[in-house]
Formats: structure tokens, sequence, C-alpha cells
């Protein structure tokens, strides 16, 4: 698939589970700990990681851990990973706070991010969207310069579908004062190509788009390592969307 980049301008220790202390479970946590602060955290194992997150170890977590591995656990639903032997509420609350404390200090929120073109779109949802085993939308609203003005999440579904609401959708942008937009969303099965219902749908949010004088700029489909741009793909229902294809392919918005 071709990828255009031109621009398109806690508790502590020992704390009790289930009545009992957990504290003699993890007797590695201390040396764990000690080559976090002499070694760096990138020192450590997986298991060790989430030991020292969870403050009293992994218990009986460990062997779920273990079998399935970090990148399964990540993945996981919020409720089915709740669910899991030994993870419970508090649990995964940190695991997921931890998670997404990450992705935004890797997205360097101080700054606003000035997005161009699709790929820059990918790069910039992938570390989010691209680890989900469920369906979410969202839509990125822009002001005239193409900066980023907010990123609302205004769906989640499941793993092969996700409803929209298109007054959830334009109450986001209506609230930022968008002039400019980009709708996203994950396929959960890694394929990125775009549905029939995909495609029916951005062409009933663009008409609401263009009622409302909002320029949509393109949506972008995030698959595994992968995406589609209907923009490039010419399918983008929008009047304007032959310019923007020829900007997309050569020059600045």
């Amino acid at each position: 698939m071709e990828q255009g980049g031109e621009a398109w301008a806690e508790p502590g220790e020992g704390e009790a589970t289930g009545g009992r202390s957990v504290r003699a479970r993890s007797p590695g946590l201390g040396d764990a700990r000690e080559r976090l602060f002499r070694l760096g955290a990138e020192a450590l194992t997986d298991l060790e990681l989430l030991g020292l997150l969870w403050t009293e170890g992994l218990g009986d977590a460990a062997d779920g851990v273990a079998r399935d591995g970090l990148k399964a656990l990540v993945q996981e639903d919020p409720r089915v990973l709740c669910a899991r032997r030994g993870v419970g509420p508090a649990r995964t609350s940190r695991l997921l706070a931890a998670l997404e404390l990450g992705r935004r200090a890797q997205r360097s929120p101080e700054k606003r991010p000035r997005l161009r073109n699709p790929k820059e779109v990918h790069a910039y949802l992938a570390p989010t969207l691209g680890a989900l085993r469920r369906e979410v939308f969202h839509v990125l609203c822009f002001n005239p310069r193409n900066v980023l003005v907010q990123d609302a999440r205004v769906a989640e579904g499941t793993l092969s579908a996700c409803p929209v609401d298109p007054r959830e959708v334009f109450a986001a942008v209506l609230a930022s004062r968008a002039t400019a937009i980009v709708f996203a969303h994950n396929h959960p099965s890694g394929d990125p190509e775009p549905s029939v219902q995909d495609v029916g749908l951005t062409e009933h949010l663009a008409r609401a788009a263009g009622i409302l004088g909002v320029k949509l700029l393109d949506h972008v489909v995030v698959g595994d390592g992968a995406f589609v741009s209907m923009l490039e793909r010419g399918i983008l229902p929008d009047s304007e969307r032959e310019g923007r294809r020829k900007c997309v392919s050569g020059g600045s918005w």
C-alpha cells in the first residue's frame, strides 16, 4: 500500500489482598528496585517492571503474564484484564495509567503537533490505536495552520464494529472551534483496508461537515504497522478532494 508523506497541510508494599499480606510473594522486588536505580529501568525484565508498578509484586498474576507476554497484557480489554486472576481493578488502573503517561510523554503534549499529511497522522495515532483490541473512533481537530487543538475519542466499539453518533463527533468539533478535521479509527484485525461501512460513514459525516463549514481533510484507518488514507485512495466524498489529493502528491497545503 502506498503511503503518502507529502504535506496536505499506589498503595505501599505489603498491602493486603483478600485479607492477607502479599509482601512475602515477591522476594526479588528489592533487588529489582536496586538495579533500577543503579542500571536504569531498561535493565529490568517485563515481569520485574510490572512487579514494581504493582508495588507488591505479580503474585497470582505472574503465570498469566509469563504465558501471554507483555504485549498481550497491554492489548487486553480493561474489563477482561480486570477479571484476570491476581489482577483486579486496582492493578488494572495502575497499568493503564502508566501506559497512558508513557504515550503522552512520547507525544510531547507541551507542544501541540502540526500534522500535515496522512503519514504524520498515522505516526501520531499508532502508539495509541495500534495496540487496541477494540475499534475506537477519533476526530482530530485543527486550527487554520493545521495545528492539532483537540484529539477526541468519540466512540468505542468491539473487535469488529464501532457505532459512531454524528452528534458526538460534531459536538467535539464545535467545542474546539476547529476549522478542519481528520477522522481516524483502527482495525484490530491489523488490516487497514476500509470497509463498505467505513466508506458509508465517511460520506455521511462529510455531508454534515460541509453543512457546518468545517473542512474534512481525510479519514485515516490505522492497522498493524500500516494505514489507509481515504483521501489518497480517492474515496473521500468531498468536492475539494481532487485539489487536496494533488497537494498530497506534490507540494505544501
